[in-house]
């Protein structure tokens, strides 16, 4: 049994080139090698090719076939996720920049009858037109319609300031909310007479999808009165869903 191993070895050898044979033993070895003629336990090695072929022949071309076949694949499915991540960053690049900051107007549009320094009260909630834009990356912030459209898929941060100042023995009455496709998602609201100014801030983090809009609305009956200019309404992405892409 040690001298079938030895005799495919030497074999080996002398077929692919490997070796310089010199003694006699050695070479008797190698003959005995060649005229094997039981199966020969070769195990990976191609033994047929390297006993029965040509000296010089290709004795790995399997190991070689299958290597190369096994990395085809996966350069195939290296390709694939590079493509894919490829296109993640590509998204992540595009919408990095998405953020606006807008403020309402000093001359925003009132109801008959109110004082002129005041925003309401309607028969119906009403879009606050914050239509001063000092920023808008992205132009998700349409000032004409008082809404913000998401460009894209991810989480969103809002926030929003309400000011509201009333004459002495005069209620400060409003309430104001922050809606996601017609939806409330976050309200604040001012309902007393021991104050004649007072002001609210929220901030509210949001998923949204592609083409969701988000706005601010004041209730149906109330007002918001002088110094406008402080009731802001901002927006910025957080970070955007490469979900598409996974």
């Amino acid at each position: 049994m040690v001298v079938l191993p030895l005799l495919l070895l030497l074999g080996l050898q002398f077929l692919c080139g490997r070796g310089q044979l010199q003694s006699a033993g050695i070479q008797l070895l190698t003959e005995a090698a060649r005229e094997w003629q039981g199966s020969l336990p070769c195990g990976e090695w191609n033994c047929g090719c390297a006993f029965q072929k040509q000296p010089g022949c290709c004795c790995a071309a399997d190991g070689m076939f299958k290597l190369e076949e096994d990395s085809f694949h996966r350069i195939k499915y290296l390709m694939r996720d590079v493509m894919s991540l490829e296109k993640k960053v590509q998204k992540l690049t595009d919408y990095s920049r998405v953020a606006f900051e807008a403020i309402m107007n000093p001359g925003a549009r009132v109801s008959s009858g109110t004082d002129p320094q005041c925003f309401g009260p309607f028969s119906t909630n009403v879009p606050i037109p914050y239509s001063n834009v000092t920023l808008n990356d992205a132009n998700g912030y349409n000032p004409a319609l008082g809404v913000f459209t998401a460009p894209c898929a991810g989480v969103y941060v809002f926030s929003f300031t309400v000011h509201s100042c009333v004459l002495e023995n005069e209620s400060l009455y409003y309430k104001v909310q922050l809606m996601r496709n017609g939806v409330v998602e976050a309200s604040v609201w001012e309902n007393n007479r021991e104050d004649f100014e007072d002001n609210a801030n929220h901030v509210v983090v949001l998923k949204l999808e592609r083409g969701d809009q988000v706005y601010i609305e004041l209730m149906s009956g109330r007002r918001l009165c002088t110094q406008q200019p402080f009731n802001i309404f901002t927006g910025y992405i957080l970070y955007p869903d490469t979900g598409d892409y996974m």
